[in-house]
Formats: structure tokens, sequence, C-alpha cells
């Protein structure tokens, strides 16, 4: 039984999730949904789904090299695949953990894998910001989405700010905590244990031979997701330019940052509704589209990541205990 905290953020993702979906498909024909469904162009959406598992490939192999120099982590395809799945059956996010959990039972230590995933996501952070900025140059962006935009975008600097502070002055950092929080022991203990984990997992990215593979890889994960948006846009005959792509990419990166339910479900229709909206795409076209490229992503990445649990002899079960105990440590 999850605690009240959990359940409580539990139901706050459903919440989400539910009212996005009511609010948008409140006035919609759904069999004309269904009719574009049904016209969907299968050789573009094929290769849409294979273009997103070289981006995934593409992550797995940045993951590498966040590790340490020297420390040789192996299977990390398996297990970033494990983790998606159990972030769209998991609630919370769990999938995150889990895959942790996986790549840990491969001899590399819980801590170091953990802290890799914790830069990973701020690696990704930074990526979204560089993109919404980017459209903002090429994009028309109504006024009421440019401000949360710019909100989003000053959020992301300040955390470019904090993560190169981290990585040249992590004694600073430290002393700085101590300083300003000594007072509230709790607080002080939790922020220094947030540094370390920050400290270890920078260790890959500080390493001077991993920069150029790392940078590299972050801009092959991005191209390889947006074109996969590209040709899932063709396969629903919405023959757009490459920038909407870009668009919706940028859109769903903000998006998942909201509470969900399991597998973003909602978060991704209004994220691709909202970035379709600048290119004048109907709602009824962008939902459906939304639906179509979601199912792309679920489906596959689910099936592939449940046989690969069969291949590493655990059940999904196991593996999301054996994640959440020693983070809770």
């Amino acid at each position: 039984m999850p605690s009240s905290g959990r359940l409580g953020k539990i139901l706050l993702g459903l919440a989400v999730s539910v009212g996005l979906l009511v609010y948008f498909f409140w006035d919609v024909d759904l069999r004309v949904i269904a009719g574009r469904l049904r016209q969907t162009l299968w050789a573009y959406l094929a290769l849409s789904v294979a273009l997103n598992f070289v981006s995934l490939w593409m992550r797995a192999l940045r993951w590498f090299y966040l590790f340490p120099p020297g420390t040789h982590p192996r299977h990390l395809f398996r297990a970033l695949v494990i983790g998606y799945m159990g972030n769209n059956l998991l609630p919370l996010r769990a999938g995150e953990l889990v895959r942790v959990y996986v790549a840990s039972r491969r001899g590399q230590q819980f801590g170091t894998t953990f802290a890799t995933v914790v830069v990973e996501r701020v690696l990704d952070g930074l990526a979204v910001g560089l993109i919404v900025a980017a459209l903002l140059l090429v994009v028309p962006v109504p006024t009421d989405l440019r401000w949360s935009i710019v909100v989003f975008l000053l959020v992301d600097l300040m955390g470019i700010l904090i993560l190169v502070t981290i990585a040249t002055l992590p004694g600073v950092c430290r002393g700085l905590i101590e300083t300003l929080f000594h007072r509230v022991g709790w607080l002080e203990r939790r922020l220094n244990g947030l540094l370390d984990t920050m400290v270890e997992g920078l260790r890959g990215l500080r390493a001077a031979r991993h920069a150029g593979p790392i940078v590299a890889c972050s801009t092959a994960i991005w191209l390889f997701f947006a074109l996969s948006i590209w040709t899932a846009l063709h396969a629903a005959h919405l023959d757009l330019p490459l920038v909407a792509g870009w668009t919706v990419v940028a859109f769903l990166g903000l998006g998942v940052s909201l509470p969900s339910s399991p597998g973003f479900v909602g978060v991704v229709q209004a994220a691709t509704v909202l970035a379709l909206a600048l290119f004048a795409v109907p709602r009824t076209e962008a939902l459906s589209f939304s639906l179509l490229m979601h199912a792309s992503q679920f489906f596959p990445v689910t099936l592939l990541g449940l046989l690969y649990l069969l291949v590493e002899h655990v059940s999904l079960t196991d593996a999301a205990r054996g994640a959440i105990a020693p983070s809770e440590r």
C-alpha cells in the first residue's frame, strides 16, 4: 500500500490526465478520428517506430559515457527500454528507478547508476530548453504560450548555472549549503546527499574523453526523435515541414514535466494539439495524430521492455520493489 504522499501524487497525476482528456476530447467527433486512423500510411509509421528506437539506442550509448571512466556498464539498452516500459505501466515514473535497478544488477553500484540518470534528466531539460529557444526564433508563438515558455527558459538557464557550478566548484557548493542550512539539520543532510549524487553523476561528464561522445549522442537523440515525429506526421497525412516535428518534440518535453498517469496519457494529447495548432492543424486531426504517435511509441517499447524483463529473469513487481528500496535509504 503506497504512503499517503505517494498516493496523493498518483491521484494528482490521474486527475491531470483525465482532466486533459475530457477537455480536449469533449466536443470532438470520435468517428472522424477513427476514420483518420484507418487511413494511416503504415510504411511511414514503421519508419517512425524504427527512428524512435534509434533515438533510444543513442540514449543508451550516451548513458554509457555518463558513467565514470573505467566502469564498463553492460546491457544499458535493455535497462533503458525496461525503464521506459516501467514509465508506461507504473505510476510516478517509477520506470526511472526500475532501469537503475536492472542496470545495477550487472555489477554497477546503485548510487552511481542513479546519479547518472539524474544528470541525464538535467541534460534532457537543457536540450529541451535549447530546442524551445530556437523555436521562438522561427515559429510564431501566441503571447500566452510565449510567457510560459520564457519562464521555462529562465528555469532552464538556472539549471545550467547550477550544473556548471556543481561540476567546477563542488567544495564551494558544500560550504554554501552548510553555511545557509546548518540550523536545519535534516535539510542540510538532504541537500548534501543531493550534491553528492550530482557530483558522482558528473564524473563521466567531466572526463575529457567522454565530453565529445556525450554531445554527439545528445544531438543524435533529439534529431532522430524529431525525425520519428515528422515521419509519424506523414503517416497521418499531415505533410508539414520538419520544424513541425521539432515543435511537437519541444511541447512534449514541456508537457511531460506535468504530473500525469502512467504513459503520460492526456499530457501527450494536450502537448500535441497545442504544438500543431501553431501550424493551423484542426483539433480533430491533431488528436488523431496524437493517438497514432502515442500508440506507435507506447506499444513497441512496452512489448520489448516486457521481453527484456524475461531475458533478465526478473518480474516487473520485483524490479519496482528492488528499485524503490535502495532509493529510500
